[in-house]
């Protein structure tokens, strides 16, 4: 347990780290969309890839897929608890597609990826990359629909889905990568030696720009601008009870291997999306609410964690 906290706390560091680069200049806003470029389709497929046939065999192929049915069914759970809880509670109708949207999908691969890695080790790639497809298909589905429907002109606006366009969100490098990854353990074909020197040097870039990348965001966020209401406390509900509890309840219901499940609660726990404020202001949508919310999710989380795994392990 002890070690599982250090291991933690040096990811975190590495976010402390970003966020005081940035305080000193060394880092701008433009240098998180580098390093996010960088991990999200250099870094982070071959880190995919190499995890995939080094940690992933052919008779696991089935039972990794076989577990997809529980991210898939606690999404959709989440989905509908948020769409109750915002009418309940009455959120403020301007960011009730935002609200959704960060209550029911997380940060599953810069923050997520890693710290699943600090915990469990790379045995728990397959299954953090499983629950990655689900909620990047329903974040770039539902999630971007839901926020496109803050825009205070979507009568004139609506949002369309080209099958194209929504095709290249979906699979992105990092999923091609675990896709590649594995097709070649199916053919049960060696990876090449450069390729696994080569790929490996960029693999490990993965961790440390993704945690940069959060340190940025919150700085230039301004913690000082961060501004807890009710509406960013039950984003914090949905992120940190209502979701990880409904993953632990479907354990029961469907027996998966209990690595997949503590996977999938770390995974469904995670922050806020790191993109909903760019998202939001893309969409017109209520910016300042995403920022916040992606702030107070990550502080927050640092707390959270600890009390988290000591359920968990």
């Amino acid at each position: 347990m002890l070690q599982a906290y250090v291991k933690i706390f040096a990811i975190f560091a590495l976010m402390f780290l970003g966020y005081f680069l940035s305080y000193k200049q060394w880092f701008s806003n433009r240098t998180a969309d580098v390093f996010s470029k960088l991990v999200l389709n250099i870094a982070l497929p071959f880190n995919m890839f190499l995890n995939m046939t080094a940690n992933f065999s052919r008779d696991e192929f089935l039972t990794l897929f076989s577990g997809m049915i529980i991210p898939v069914i606690s999404m959709t759970a989440t989905f509908i608890i948020s769409l109750l809880y915002r009418k309940l509670a009455k959120v403020t109708p301007s960011r009730q597609g935002t609200f959704t949207a960060m209550f029911t999908y997380s940060n599953t691969i810069f923050i997520g990826l890693p710290i699943n890695l600090a915990i469990f080790g790379e045995k728990a790639v397959p299954y953090a990359l499983l629950y990655y497809i689900v909620n990047t298909t329903f974040f770039w589905t539902l999630g971007i629909y839901e926020i496109a429907q803050d825009n205070p002109d979507i009568e004139k606006a609506r949002i369309t889905f080209h099958p194209l366009v929504l095709l290249k969100k979906i699979f992105t490098p990092a999923l091609l990568g675990f896709i590649i990854g594995l097709l070649w353990v199916l053919t049960t074909f060696d990876v090449p030696q450069f390729i696994t020197s080569f790929g490996g040097y960029l693999a490990d870039l993965t961790t440390p720009l993704s945690m940069f990348v959060i340190g940025i965001i919150i700085y230039f966020s301004g913690l000082k601008n961060l501004k807890m209401n009710k509406d960013i406390f039950g984003v914090l509900l949905g992120r940190f009870v209502f979701s990880p509890v409904i993953v632990w309840l479907l354990g029961f219901v469907f027996p998966v291997p209990p690595l997949m499940l503590a996977v999938f609660m770390i995974q469904s726990s995670m922050p806020v999306q790191n993109s909903i404020a760019i998202l939001a202001r893309n969409y017109n949508a209520d910016e300042e609410f995403g920022a916040s919310s992606l702030g107070y999710s990550v502080l927050v989380y640092l707390v959270y964690i600890p009390i988290l795994l000591k359920i968990i392990l």
